[in-house]
């Protein structure tokens, strides 16, 4: 009797583990898996935002020694200053807030320091991207895509469907993957 217990956790145990490992399809992977609409291209850029944009400048050219770090630009219709760090194949976007109305001035409020507020991925057809993504329960941020830093179409992805990040995602129609 001890020994057939014994064996039934243990039988428990490996069941567990292996449903544990096993990916799971769902709803979600079912819906994308076969989308020509849903392919992602590389990584655009993290953007991070500061509270000081001179000194976060000053660290990424001078520290990290970053071969290019643009100027500030104002952009008051997303309530930001931009910086890009070029870094080869991907960049750094330094995010400082223009206006008390700034989605930035948020997050400063909430992190003092700064830190990473999105990532940014390139799609092909950022309409078919968002039907795609909408019909698998990804909710965006707006209803229609924004004219984003590069002049490119973009749209944010809200991050509470997201797995906890703000996803950015900018059209890029020339990239083949």
């Amino acid at each position: 009797m001890l020994l057939t217990s014994l064996c039934r956790r243990a039988s428990a145990r490996v069941v567990a583990r292996t449903a544990l490992s096993t990916p799971r399809r769902t709803l979600i992977t079912e819906v994308l898996k076969d989308s020509p609409a849903w392919k992602l291209g590389h990584l655009n850029h993290v953007a991070i935002a500061v509270p000081d944009m001179a000194q976060a400048s000053a660290f990424w050219r001078d520290v990290m020694q970053a071969e290019k770090v643009s100027e500030s630009v104002p952009m008051p219709e997303h309530g930001v200053y931009t910086v890009f760090v070029e870094l080869g194949n991907t960049k750094i976007e330094l995010l400082h807030p223009y206006g008390d109305k700034s989605p930035i001035a948020g997050f400063l409020a909430k992190n003092k320091s700064g830190g990473i507020h999105h990532i940014c991925l390139n799609v092909p057809d950022i309409q078919q991207a968002l039907t795609t993504l909408r019909a698998s329960g990804v909710q965006s941020l707006s209803d229609e895509p924004k004219t984003g830093a590069h002049g490119l179409p973009v749209v944010f992805l809200h991050p509470k469907t997201c797995g906890g990040v703000l996803v950015e995602l900018e059209e890029h129609r020339e990239q083949s993957h």
